[in-house]
């Protein structure tokens, strides 16, 4: 017995000036299922999800929803029907409490209607988060809870709209796998009360694990919906991309033994997160740092730069010590970082790209408080060729840049100063699979022109992949060395759940 559709999607077109961000797109969800919907960035997921709540007007097509013509005409319209969306970057108030957040433009008044009930308005928030097995605090302030826990606050927000419908777009990027477990537990059980959800992710392990079916969109266009059961990972990559992209772990190092040494760190001290760091790297490396959320690899490539306070240890470049006390002084001595949060550290994003581009070498680009334009614009244009970034002109605004497309103006921004050493954090955090590729070709290739890396990553497949050796980290401590060799997932993990008192181990090689 076939089911009617909740949503029924019908030739949905949308254009942009100078884009065609949809063709004749169709999609259907079912009741009570998690529908996954996937794509590279820019391959108009997001764009047909702001149609269907009331975001961005349709150019052309239909949408059905309960078996009715719907046209939301705002969020509020649609969210009124039941059709709520959960953005990436939440949007919620920290100095308000949990009910606050949840019933802010519905709140309970007492009968005079002048004064807030806030006791009732409690307990109507602690109802609806003990139904949605959410052990929360209907009186903490949103501020004080973890992303995972503002997530779900979230989450609980919606369905107090007698929800039907909940797209969550990209809702596990910032959770730890124990918050990834939560939010998964609390879709089941959205699931079983007949609510139908639409998951966007990039994570295709996750795809398989809570997806009844899989939607793969690419530039613009519907490839194909299918049973997710039914469907391998790699035949998702390959409708995503339109070609076959392999992840085969990397089964030697090409850096040769006697590759000279270009910074060594020596009983490296920074805060409570980098206790005793001691490692080196060498020319053409990639040097892979693997460890769980909070082992303290972001504190050590960020003290190694200079944005954190060192409070012993030695760093020496090409055999000599340095000091180095700020960024300034990392990037004089050819260092760059590639932060994990490329918005905020990375790059000004109100600025075009090209700006962006030059950001840390206008000096070299200006006469006094002259700069040279042309000089700037030919720069600009190089590397968007190099490095086949996707742009409309270099005068793009960088916000309206696709993830993996920001990822490469910051590596432009670094190639324009010629460091030589690059510390890539979580350099695909966010990014489509197309895009990776491209990112892990990028690094290679600069790995082959001699310049030496540090990658710091939570996926392993990708450490393994990348990686000429890998540093393994522990509660601010190197656990574990190995070599590509001798490198597997299980003895990665072993080492990063190696408590700090533990024998520390400095080295296994073949």
């Amino acid at each position: 017995m076939s089911v009617d559709p909740v949503i029924r999607m019908r030739q949905i077109e949308k254009r942009f000036p100078g884009v065609h961000a949809l063709q004749n797109v169709d999609f259907e969800l079912l009741p009570g299922e998690i529908h996954a919907l996937v794509g590279e960035n820019g391959a108009g997921k997001s764009t047909l999800m702001k149609i269907l709540t009331g975001i961005h007007e349709k150019d052309a097509g239909e949408i059905h929803y309960l078996g009715k013509l719907f046209n939301p005409r705002d969020p509020r319209h649609a969210m009124e029907a039941g059709i709520g969306i959960i953005h990436q970057e939440l949007n919620m108030m920290d100095h308000l409490t949990v009910a606050e957040n949840i019933f802010i433009g519905r709140e309970s008044m007492q009968r005079n209607r002048f004064f807030l009930n806030e006791r009732g308005q409690n307990h109507r928030t602690a109802e609806l988060l003990n139904r949605l097995n959410m052990n929360i605090d209907p009186r903490e302030h949103l501020g004080r809870l973890t992303v995972g826990k503002q997530q779900m606050v979230e989450i609980a927000k919606a369905v107090s709209h007698d929800l039907r419908v909940l797209i969550l777009d990209e809702p596990t990027a910032a959770l730890t796998d124990t918050e990834i477990d939560e939010l998964f537990t609390i879709m089941r059980g959205l699931k079983e009360r007949g609510v139908a959800m639409i998951h966007i992710s990039h994570r295709l392990d996750e795809i398989h694990r809570i997806t009844d079916r899989v939607s793969v969109m690419r530039d613009g266009m519907m490839v194909d919906t299918r049973t997710t059961g039914d469907t391998t990972r790699q035949e998702i990559i390959n409708m995503m991309v339109g070609r076959v992209i392999y992840e085969e772990p990397k089964s030697h190092s090409r850096v040769p033994a006697d590759s000279p040494v270009v910074l060594e760190v020596r009983n490296l001290n920074a805060g409570r997160m980098v206790n005793d760091v001691s490692f080196k790297l060498r020319r053409g490396e990639i040097l892979g740092f693997a460890g769980l959320i909070g082992a303290g690899r972001t504190e050590t490539a960020r003290a190694i730069f200079g944005a954190d306070e060192v409070q012993s240890g030695t760093i020496s470049i090409d055999g000599q010590p340095v000091q180095i006390r700020s960024p300034r002084d990392a990037v004089a001595h050819g260092i760059g970082y590639l932060s994990e949060d490329r918005k905020r550290y990375g790059l000004t994003v109100n600025l075009s790209l090209k700006d962006n581009v030059v950001l840390a070498t206008y000096d070299e680009f200006s006469h006094g408080p002259f700069v040279n334009q042309p000089a700037v614009n030919g720069a600009a244009r190089q590397y968007v060729d190099t490095l086949n970034i996707k742009t409309p002109s270099i005068n793009q605004i960088i916000r309206n840049l696709s993830g993996g497309n920001q990822q490469k103006v910051v590596l432009a921004k670094w190639l324009i100063r010629n460091s030589n050493i690059l510390i890539f954090d979580e350099p695909t955090r966010g990014i489509d699979v197309g895009a990776k590729s491209e990112i892990y070709t990028l690094i290679n290739e600069l790995a082959a022109q001699g310049k030496s890396i540090i990658m710091i990553s939570s996926e392993l497949p990708e450490i393994l992949r990348m990686s000429d050796r890998i540093v393994v980290m522990c509660e601010g401590r190197i656990t574990g060395e190995l070599s590509i060799e001798n490198a597997s997932q299980e003895r990665i993990m072993e080492f990063a759940t190696m408590r700090a008192q533990e024998t520390l181990l400095t080295e296994i090689e073949t």
